[in-house]
């Protein structure tokens, strides 16, 4: 058998890989090391520093690597202040890959004269991300278009990421035992490899139209299943502003894109049991009527209907101080067998995170000092559950479920900040969960799913 020869652009990016991670590894040794030292020697290490020089080796990567480093920074349980700060300063600005790379692809995915298949089709990236780059193109029936292409060997990319990840949360497993990493592990693995498969994403954004189609004021694009492969997706091109262009709009109008983005991400969580799992400001766009376009269904989380009774016993829990409600939500999210110290520290974060839905009045969001929306009050809680681990003889795990809830609440929150909304969002969630009802969401969370040919583990 004749083996086929990786082209030369190809070749330098796998090239560019092997030595990234060689990077990155280095790092991860020489931290290794220092804790050893700390542990063993009693040299303290200088965290702030460490996380800058992991920054820096992580800092300019093309890949889900960077992904999951922007992930991590939103869930406070995760990595020590020092490191989720590091984490936070990640961006996603890699160049996109060149012509010859995106033509040879797009012969790869729709054939040798793929090119006659739209009446035009842009050389240039209209955006790059960590997992593919998007071009716009017109359809021979002069229909705009985003085609998303992904970067080649993603999948060995994500499998090498997630083994440094492991290291960093073995490494960090070895001086603090507050806090079990495995299901967020396992959690980013999962949804990581799902955003590889453009088929399953298709779907996910059929869904979506589906679920917000009586939104009038939130919009999602249709996929174009012709032009569509496992590796490409293509959808109606929805033209917008970004949203921190509205960051000094009148008042009004900055509350209007709040309570259009508050329903775009929260009434198919409520209503079906699935969160948009990547808030990132870039995945939504501004109309010229102040409704919302909502993009890229890579990241979907689906949740059984107890998981989501469990968020709305928990706000009732803390509205009414009943600590045996609050333990049933923790039981039903997951959470085992943890103490009471431990559940009051979870319930410092919990009253973070719930108190704009406590209070019924007109408000912000919330507040940050420092840029990062949560960080005082996530590292208060760290440091209460290392105290409460050292108490209790064991630490907290972190249920899997609970790391895109995490992450979507603070990525919006961060959003709604910018934007110094102030609504009502007592009102807004009440009105989203009156007619909850486990069974009922059940039925219709599986007539959904199985209308749009969706499983989920």
């Amino acid at each position: 058998m004749t083996q086929k020869k990786m082209p030369h652009s190809e070749k330098s990016s796998v090239g560019r890989r092997i030595v990234r991670y060689g990077r990155v590894s280095t790092t991860m040794a020489g931290l290794a090391a220092k804790l050893a030292g700390e542990r063993y020697l009693g040299i303290k290490i200088e965290r702030e520093e460490h996380a800058q020089q992991l920054l820096g080796a992580l800092g300019d990567l093309k890949g889900p690597l960077m992904k999951v480093g922007q992930i991590l920074a939103t869930i406070p349980e995760a990595l020590p202040p020092e490191y989720a700060q590091a984490m936070q300063e990640l961006q996603s600005n890699a160049p996109p890959m060149g012509w010859p790379f995106v033509r040879r692809r797009m012969k790869t995915e729709l054939g040798v004269h793929w090119e006659e298949k739209f009446a035009s089709f842009e050389k240039e990236a209209a955006a790059a991300a960590s997992l593919g780059q998007v071009h716009k193109a017109v359809t021979l029936e002069g229909q705009d278009v985003a085609c998303k292409l992904q970067y080649p060997d993603m999948s060995s990319a994500i499998n090498a990421d997630l083994n440094q990840l492991k290291i960093i949360f073995s490494i960090y497993g070895q001086y603090d035992k507050s806090i079990s990493t495995k299901h967020i592990l396992d959690e980013l693995s999962a949804r990581l490899y799902e955003e590889l498969d453009y088929e399953r994403e298709a779907k996910h954004c059929k869904l979506y139209k589906w679920m917000l189609r009586d939104e009038r004021n939130v919009h999602v694009p249709d996929i174009i299943d012709t032009l569509s492969t496992d590796r490409l997706l293509t959808g109606t091109w929805l033209e917008g502003k970004q949203i921190m262009d509205f960051a000094d709009a009148p008042m009004e109008q900055r509350n209007n894109l709040a309570l259009n983005m508050f329903r775009a991400w929260y009434v198919p969580l409520y209503y079906y049991g699935l969160i948009h799992g990547d808030p990132h400001p870039g995945n939504y766009t501004v109309c010229e009527d102040d409704s919302i376009n909502l993009l890229d269904f890579g990241c979907v989380r689906i949740f059984p209907p107890e998981f989501v009774g469990g968020v709305i016993d928990l706000y009732h829990a803390l509205q009414n101080h009943d600590e045996a409600l609050a333990v049933h939500a923790y039981e039903t999210w997951g959470f085992k067998n943890i103490s009471r110290e431990q559940m009051e520290t979870l319930n410092i974060w919990a009253n973070f995170l719930y108190s704009p839905l406590l209070e019924d009045k007109i408000r912000p969001i919330g507040e940050t000092k420092d840029g990062v929306y949560g960080r005082e009050t996530a590292q208060e809680v760290h440091e209460k559950l290392r105290m409460a681990a050292k108490n209790a003889g064991s630490g907290v795990t972190i249920p899997r479920e609970f790391v895109f809830m995490d992450r979507a609440a603070l990525g919006l929150g961060s959003i709604f900040i910018r934007l110094k909304a102030e609504v009502n969002w007592h009102n807004l969630f009440n009105e989203m969960i009156e007619s909850f009802n486990k069974e009922t969401m059940r039925k219709i969370q599986n007539d959904a799913l199985e209308k749009f040919g969706i499983s989920y583990e």
